[in-house]
Formats: structure tokens, C-alpha cells, sequence
């Protein structure tokens, strides 16, 4: 197909969306299917009204997490209308049919985010994921996996032989048959991100070294593409030939014969693009909006639709605009001259249109005079600058890296350093550690190279004295390790608080309700009702903890009612055992029945979530499970039960209350200080996949939300998950906990922030 010359121009958009715009799928002549980090899929259809329009047809919600790839299955018997395969980051592959827009297959089996999806000649459905596997499922079944790659899986891509390619954040593309690896294509420089076919040639892949190559089936790189200023996360081609890119720099490119013919800017990342059949491209934005593009000069939106996205752009443009070294959009706007200057000759800066323009308060006209425009120049750091209406002798631009803005620094000659930068500091949220380096660029920018130091200055956050540079300390060599507010998380939390007469008059309920003539064998006699009344009176007696202990038959006890009562009248007798694991002797008897083989925990565990499960015995096996860390000799089991724990209950979420949010997330925030312990990779892993799928849960409890957060940065800081925490999308959940209203949510945010940017704060 040749498509007609000239530029591509809006035609369309479609708004449904209440967050970014992840993924698209083109489903045939059907419609088009796009995902979102608001945890959705829509389906979008040709508008009966509007040529070239669409409308949304279905909202498809299921997924607990953003959702990513997408694909298309063809009507046929199964799905009349078609279905539609959807991957998240709560690990989770879903089909769903699309006629009744329900879920119609589940399929667990992945550890990690889901990255990539196909779908074979034969109907088994290809995911890729961050856990570094390519899984094959049948009916809802994984029929085969295997570890594709070393690291992370970024997509996956059926080629019309059968064969696959992946994409890794190993840099490299590989070519397979069945689980066999054919050929390995190397030449990008960092992750590959996004693959398409290039029809008679070869795969595309987009890569966030910025380029797009084309690649031969042999692994020879026959084209790339240069022209993106950040990293590249989609490629597209169409049969023509002409090749389309979205990238982080908010970029549609179009591409012919390797040269970029025309580029689109967007209000925001462009995470998806794709070609139509009939050579109109779809774009998928971080602004939460779908656009599709047009050659065609007949198709093009109305002119109120054309104004509105050039509105967008221009708003999106001078949110990021600074004049003179202003961010534009912080500065007031004309209003700010109602308000009367302090004194005469105080300065303001306001915001006029796209300018910032400088006014002086006239006390004796009491009016503001008009200086005129701040303009970028040479003059840049020159003295008697202002800030905020107020004049310096400097104010400096400080780059803290990894795309924050830039920061402004004030500053005069008669004033100490280091009493600026602490306030500097305190202010920009960002740690007292770099408080040496910012006064040396202080002195160094300001010519002040024979500053006097006073050693009469004390620190107002220690009472210490300042560092000297040169002079001993024991301070030294630690002095560039940022500080935190709330993590590392050390030492490990319980449920200890128990209404323990109130657990055993349940008990004494439900055991008389067991006395019947045909439940009478599972009750319990007076003598053991008396046993369990002396248990409780024990576990009362906290002061005495140290010396008191338990005998064989009370623990026999209790695991017979776990074993042996109907699970509606568990939750009592988990509470027990939660208070029993906290005491030494009752932790030490139990454990030694659990080492004989008895292993009552994992027992109760598939008990309580048993479908349907309740939430009483939901709330109170986490709770036990919790207070498992207490004592060492549980390490062993909780660590090589990690991942059933975590699994079993994460598919139980839905039925927790609040209290049960809360208690989940502490189990969760336990594992990670004990998996960090254990340097366990793994499961470090998994426990930060089940951490953020609650931070960026926005019904979750704010304390259940800040022990998620907590436990997502103590395993960035102390683990050796980082970089998986990346690819996770923790910069987003970060920033989204950084806005938080709760300040202690809002604070472990900015922590997180801080260990992504932590070895790249170099350009101060």
C-alpha cells in the first residue's frame, strides 16, 4: 500500500483514561484495545456518526496494577466478537472475552511484572516478563517456560514462521524456536525495549539508547534510526514502508528509508505507537489520551479539536519553560501586584503571558514600577539576581541530575555558607550529607576561595560544629551518603495486643454450638476447655514471659481444633496461636512439632483461603504468620516458604478488610528486612513485586500504603533489587507517594526518589 505524500495531522482522540496511556493493540477491523496505568483496558469502535471516529465501546477491569501489553484474538468460536489477552504488573496474563467483556482465563505463574504478550497459530498465548522468562499458556495453563534471557524480558515478538524474538534490558535481541535460541542480535547500547516486524525486511526494535534499528533475520543491522533525545519506547511499521517511534521525549517520529520525515509533539511521553491498516497511526500518551494521525487531508478533526491540542501543547510547553532561569509556570501572575511591596525598591517577578517580567515597589507612589522582561543571557549568575521578589548578590543553578529541575540557589557575600546551605537544604527536601559539597560550590562560584571559616557556628539540625574542609573527622569518608527519613526499615514489627477473654468466650461459643449430636466429637470436654482457659491465663501474664512456659498437651491442643474444627471457627483459635508464637516456650514447642513433621502452619494458611475465604480467618492467619519473625527459629521456614505465602495471600486480597490491608503489608515489610538478612535475591524480588503492587494501590490504607513504601526503599537501599525496582515503574510510584497529602507517605516517597538518584548527584 503507498501512502500519499504531505504531513500527518490530528484526526481524532479518543478520552476515556484517567491515567497514562501504556499500550495499544489494533485488533483487526474490529476496533482498537488500549491499556493504562489506571488499571484498565478499553475498547474502542468505529463511531457509526463519525467517518474516521471512534467511540469507547467496553471498560475491561480486572487487573490489581497498571496494565501493560496487549493482544488480539480474531472472532472465531470461542469469542464471536473477538478477545483480548492483557498483561499487568501485578503478574497477572488475563483473556478476556470481549462480546461479554468478562475474564474468561487467569493465568498465574509469573513472579514479576508481565512485559510482552503474542499469540501462536495455534492459540497459545506468549508472555514475556521482568522475571527474565518466556511462559507459554494453554487453556489457562503454562504449558512450558524457560529463562529467555538474564535479565529482564521487555518484549516479546511472533514472527509469521512461528518464531519468536525478545527484547531485554541486556541490550540484546534473540531470535528463538521453540526454547531453543537461534541467533543473538547485539549492537544497542541499552534495553530493548519495543519490537515490530518491518514487512520484506526484518524487526525493528526501539531501545532506550535512543535508536531504532532494523535488523535481518541473521542478525545484521541493516538500518538506524537517530533522532530521538531520550529513550525510545515503541516502534511501529506499515506495510508502505514508513516507520513510526514514541519516546520519552514526548515525540511521534516518522520515518522513511531511515530518515526522520516529520516529528509530533505530544503534552506528555509517548509510550505506544501503531499503524492502522489504512496507514493512520495511534498514539498512546502519558497525558492519559489516545490520538490518532492522518495523512488524509479530508479526515483531519475539527478546528475547535485542533486548537484544543495546540492548547495542550502550549500549556505542556510552558509548564517546562523558564525565562532568566525561572521555572515560567511558578511564577505568579498579575494579581501578585495587587499585594503592596515591603519596602522601597523590593523586587517581583510575575508571569505576563510566556515572559516573566521584573516590577519594583515604589513606597512613595506605593505603586509597582515596571522594570521590564528577564531574558535569558550571558549575565546568568552575575550578581544582584532575584529570587522570588528578592534581591542576591547570586543565585546559583544547581542540577541535582536525573531530569529534576533545576534548582535555584540564593546567595549573598556577607552571608555563611554553611548557614545556606543548611536552609538550602532543609528547604529542597534533600539530605544534610551534601551540605559540604554545596558549600564548596558556593565558594567556588562566588570567588570567596579565602573564606574564613567561624568556629563558633553550630550545626541547628546536630549542635555540632560544621565540618572543616582539611581537618580531621570522624564524619569523614561518609560525608557524601545521603540520610533518610524512614528507611532502612530495621528490626521487624508485631501483633502482640489480643483481647485474649474475649478469644476464649469465642471459642467457648463455637464449642457449644459444636455440642450437637452431629457435630458433638468435635467439641471440646470440660477438661480441655479448662487446659485452654490456663493457656490464655499464661499468655496474660506478659511480665512473666521470661519464665513461664507451656506444656506439650497445650500445644496438641490447639493443633487438633486447627486440624479438626470447621473453618467458620478457625479465627479464634489462629488468634491463639498468634499470641502463643510470640511467647519463648510456646514458639519453642510449636516450632518443635513443626520440625517433626507437623507443619500446621502451612496447614491453616490453605485453610483460611480456601474459597470463599473469610475475612476473620484471613486477619488473623496474617497476623500469625507476622509474629513468626519474632523468634529466629522460624527464619528457616518463613524463608523457604516465602513464596507460597506471599502467592496464596496476594490472591486473597480482595477479601481483606482494612485491618487485614495493614497486617498483609507489615508480613510483607517483615520478609523484606529478612530476605535482605538472608541475601536472598529471589525472594527479595518477589517481596518487592507484592510491596508495590500495594503502594500504587490507591484504596490502600494510608499506614498499610507507608509500610508497603518503606518496605519497597529498604530493599532499593539494602537489597540487591534496585534496578528491578526500576524497571518496576517505582520512579512513578514514588512520585505519586511523594504527592500524598499524608506526610509520612509523602516523606518515604521522597526517600525512594532519593535512592534512584543516589550515585548520579555528582554535578552539584
Amino acid at each position: 500500500m503507498t501512502l500519499e505524500d504531505g504531513e500527518y495531522r490530528l484526526t481524532c482522540v479518543l478520552r476515556a483514561h484517567e491515567d497514562d496511556v501504556r499500550r495499544i493493540c489494533v485488533c483487526g477491523d474490529s476496533g482498537i484495545a488500549t491499556s493504562s496505568r489506571d488499571k484498565t483496558v478499553r475498547f474502542w469502535v468505529p463511531d457509526p456518526e463519525k467517518k474516521h471516529g471512534y467511540v469507547l465501546s467496553k471498560t475491561l477491569a480486572g487487573h490489581t496494577s497498571f496494565v501493560g501489553p496487549l493482544a488480539w484474538i480474531p472472532p472465531g468460536g470461542q469469542f464471536p466478537e473477538g478477545g483480548i489477552v492483557s498483561g499487568g504488573m501485578d503478574t497477572l496474563v488475563l483473556l478476556w472475552d470481549l462480546a461479554r467483556g468478562e475474564i474468561t482465563e487467569r493465568m498465574t505463574g509469573h513472579q514479576f511484572q508481565v512485559t510482552g504478550l503474542a499469540v501462536d497459530d495455534n492459540g497459545d498465548i506468549i508472555s514475556s516478563s521482568i522475571d527474565c522468562t518466556i511462559r507459554r499458556w494453554r487453556k489457562g495453563h503454562a504449558v512450558e517456560f524457560w529463562e529467555a534471557h538474564k535479565v529482564a524480558v521487555q518484549a516479546v515478538l511472533k514472527l509469521s514462521t512461528g518464531e519468536f524474538v525478545t527484547g531485554s534490558s541486556d541490550s540484546t535481541l534473540k531470535l528463538w524456536r521453540g526454547r531453543t535460541c537461534l541467533h543473538t542480535f547485539v549492537g544497542h547500547a541499552d534495553t530493548v525495549r519495543g519490537l515490530a516486524l518491518m514487512p520484506g525486511y526484518g524487526i525493528l526494535s526501539a531501545s532506550h539508547d535512543g535508536t531504532i534499528k532494523l535488523w535481518a533475520l541473521t542478525g545484521q543491522i541493516l538500518m538506524e534510526m537517530i533522532g530521538h533525545t531520550s529513550l525510545v519506547y515503541s516502534v511501529d511499521a506499515h506495510s508502505s514502508g514508513i516507520v513510526a517511534s514514541g519516546s520519552e521525549d514526548c515525540f511521534l517520529k516518522i520515518w522513511r528509508d531511515g530518515t526522520c520525515i516529520q516529528s509530533i509533539e505530544h503534552p506528555g511521553c509517548v509510550w505506544d505507537v501503531k499503524f492502522l491498516k489504512n496507514g493512520d497511526i495511534v498514539t498512546a500518551c502519558s497525558d492519559g489520551t489516545v490520538r490518532i494521525w492522518t495523512l488524509r487531508s479530508d479526515s483531519i478533526c475539527d478546528p475547535l479539536e485542533l486548537e484544543a491540542f495546540g492548547l495542550e501543547i502550549s500549556q505542556y510547553k510552558t509548564s517546562r519553560k523558564k525565562v532568566g532561569g525561572y521555572n515560567l509556570m511558578d511564577l505568579p501572575g498579575l494579581e501578585a501586584l495587587q499585594v503592596p511591596g515591603t519596602k522601597d525598591g523590593q523586587t517581583k517577578v510575575i508571569r505576563e503571558g510566556d515572559n516573566g517580567v521584573a516590577y519594583s515597589w515604589n513606597s512613595k507612589e506605593y505603586k509597582w514600577d515596571k522594570i521590564g522582561e528577564i531574558v535569558d543571557g550571558p549575565g546568568e549568575g552575575a550578581s544582584n539576581q532575584v529570587l522570588d521578589g528578592t534581591h542576591y548578590d547570586y543565585v546559583f543553578d544547581v542540577d541535582i541530575g536525573d531530569g529534576e529541575p533545576i534548582r535555584k540557589l540564593p546567595y549573598n557575600r556577607t552571608d555563611n555558607p554553611y548557614t545556606v546551605a543548611d536552609k538550602w537544604l532543609l528547604q529542597e527536601s534533600l539530605p544534610l550529607s551534601y551540605r559540604q559539597q554545596i558549600v564548596d560550590f558556593i565558594l567556588q562560584n562566588s570567588g570567596q576561595r579565602d573564606f574564613s571559616f567561624d568556629p563558633s557556628f553550630r550545626d541547628p539540625y546536630t549542635g555540632s560544629n560544621a565540618y572543616v574542609p582539611g581537618e580531621p573527622s570522624i564524619s569523614q569518608g561518609v560525608g557524601t551518603a545521603p540520610s533518610f527519613k524512614h528507611i532502612p526499615k530495621v528490626g521487624m514489627l508485631f501483633f502482640d495486643s489480643a483481647q485474649l477473654d474475649g478469644i476464649l468466650k469465642k471459642i467457648t461459643e463455637f464449642n457449644s454450638a459444636l455440642a450437637t449430636d452431629v457435630e458433638k466429637s468435635l467439641s471440646l470436654s470440660e477438661l480441655e476447655l479448662s487446659r485452654l482457659a490456663a493457656i490464655v491465663k499464661v499468655l496474660k501474664d506478659t511480665s512473666h514471659y521470661h519464665c513461664s512456659s507451656f506444656a506439650d498437651v497445650d500445644i496438641l491442643l490447639l493443633l487438633k481444633l486447627l486440624k479438626s474444627w470447621p473453618i467458620p471457627m478457625l479465627f479464634p483459635v489462629i488468634d491463639i496461636l498468634r499470641m502463643i508464637v510470640l511467647h519463648p516456650d510456646g514458639a519453642s514447642l510449636l516450632h518443635k512439632h513443626m520440625e517433626s513433621g507437623n507443619d500446621v502452619l502451612m496447614e491453616i494458611l490453605v485453610k483460611a483461603t480456601t474459597a470463599p475465604p473469610q475475612t476473620a480467618n484471613l486477619l488473623t492467619v496474617v497476623r500469625a504468620i507476622t509474629n513468626l519473625f519474632k523468634h529466629s527459629c522460624f527464619s528457616n521456614w518463613l524463608q523457604s516458604h516465602y513464596s507460597e505465602v506471599l502467592d496464596t495471600l496476594s490472591s486473597c486480597r480482595s477479601f481483606f478488610n482494612k485491618n487485614a490491608h495493614l497486617c498483609y503489608a507489615t508480613l510483607i515489610l517483615n520478609y523484606a528486612v529478612l530476605l535482605i538478612e538472608a541475601k536472598d535475591k529471589e525472594g527479595q524480588a518477589q517481596v518487592l513485586s507484592a510491596a508495590l503492587e500495594i503502594a500504587e494501590d490507591g484504596n490502600q490504607d494510608v499506614d498499610g500504603r507507608f509500610r508497603a513504601l518503606v518496605a519497597v526503599g529498604t530493599l532499593m537501599l539494602k537489597g540487591v533489587v534496585k534496578s528491578i525496582a526500576i524497571d518496576f515503574d517505582v520512579v512513578n510510584i514514588a512520585k505519586d507517594a511523594k504527592g500524598s497529602k499524608e506526610s509520612k507517605v509523602a516523606e518515604v516517597g521522597a526517600d525512594i526518589e532519593l535512592i534512584v538518584k543516589f550515585g548520579t548527584v555528582g554535578c552539584i
